[in-house]
């Protein structure tokens, strides 16, 4: 049975098979989440990332975890909000969904998300949670793996919400 934990933490520190980065178009770091990663992993995750040529929206891309504890990293790049009317959903929706199918197909047990789309690219957090846990639970639904996915929040608010949520069934 699949499992689903949430975490109040930083995800660069979790030990997981893999880490979800919550990257920009280009893959080449950023603020945030992103800039945490490339940070903590080192200058092979930004070498490794100049060779893959960029991510589409929605879209995931594997790399190697380099100096974070999880061995790979999974980059994916979630919409920004432009008042929902922009295929917002659909394309946040995706780009959990691939995540878990580069998860999948690279045999990673387990696998830590943080809140895509919810910093700087301004998704509205309640909005935003709904579609992550509904993709995730779609997903785990017909697939052996990932066999746990940890949700990790940077703080309070989004510990709160995302714990609502998951144990809300």
């Amino acid at each position: 049975m699949v499992h689903i934990d949430v975490l109040k933490g930083d995800i660069t520190k979790v030990n997981v098979d893999a880490i979800v980065n919550a990257a920009n178009e280009s893959l080449l770091g950023g603020g945030g989440v992103d800039g945490a990663i490339h940070s903590a992993a080192g200058k092979g995750l930004l070498a490794e990332c100049r060779t893959i040529g960029g991510c589409p929206t929605g879209e995931a891309r594997l790399t190697h975890g380099y100096n974070l504890p999880a061995r790979y990293v999974i980059h994916t790049v979630g919409p920004i909000w432009r008042g929902g009317g922009s295929n917002e959903e659909s394309l946040l929706f995706s780009a959990y969904t691939n995540s878990l199918i580069l998860a999948r197909d690279n045999g990673i047990k387990t696998i830590a998300f943080p809140s895509i789309s919810t910093g700087i690219y301004g998704y509205p957090k309640v909005e935003a949670a709904k579609v992550a846990i509904g993709a995730i639970r779609n997903f785990l639904l017909g697939n052996l793996l990932p066999e746990k996915v940890v949700l990790v929040c940077f703080d309070d608010e989004n510990y709160t919400l995302y714990k609502g949520l998951v144990f809300s069934d």
